[in-house]
């Protein structure tokens, strides 16, 4: 068993806490060197902790859509990210854009999943409580979304004032691949 000192009542000719076995005193530049390594050692776990890549992953369940801009700036910091998409629910108007902003193959459907379509208004904040729709912003829209999503629009009577939704089952995997399991 061996006794513990404070550095208080240390025994005589004692070096104090950094001495060696024998009661050697450890010199300060070895000291140095050892914390240095472990300091070194520390930052390149660090790193290789931050380049091993996320699983990060954005989970739409319930997204109503809003302004088409800030839709554009959130879907570009996920593609950047490199991020998965995971629609699991609602994904109406602006939401959808994740579709054209997103790569295709970095989202995916689950059997909660639906999209929903309209043309872009104006904020209603500018037009006294009214609905007017956005010619520019409908065409800005369109020029987001691939041409699967621009098919499936045409075929069902172009952009409207009325949401034109689409829901989980072949047709939406025609647009987008359902989600494997470990998703």
């Amino acid at each position: 068993m061996t006794k513990q000192y404070s550095l208080k009542n240390l025994p005589p000719g004692s070096k104090g806490p950094f001495s060696g076995p024998r009661g050697r005193s450890i010199p300060k530049g070895f000291r140095r060197h050892v914390a240095m390594r472990i300091t070194l050692l520390s930052l390149l776990l660090l790193c290789l902790a931050a380049a091993t890549p996320a699983r990060a992953e954005l989970h739409i369940t319930r997204d109503h859509g809003g302004y088409v801009e800030e839709y554009k700036a959130k879907y570009k910091r996920v593609r950047e990210k490199g991020e998965r998409v995971i629609i699991d629910g609602i994904c109406n108007s602006a939401c959808t854009l994740v579709l054209g902003i997103v790569p295709m193959n970095k989202i995916c459907v689950t059997p909660r999943a639906s999209l929903g379509f309209h043309q872009a208004y104006y904020d209603k904040a500018f037009t006294f409580g009214i609905k007017v729709t956005s010619a520019e912003g409908t065409s800005d829209l369109m020029s987001y979304y691939p041409d699967k999503v621009k098919d499936w629009i045409r075929r069902n009577g172009g952009l409207t004032t009325d949401m034109k939704k689409i829901k989980n089952g072949v047709e939406l995997w025609k647009i987008v691949d359902p989600c494997p399991e470990e998703w």
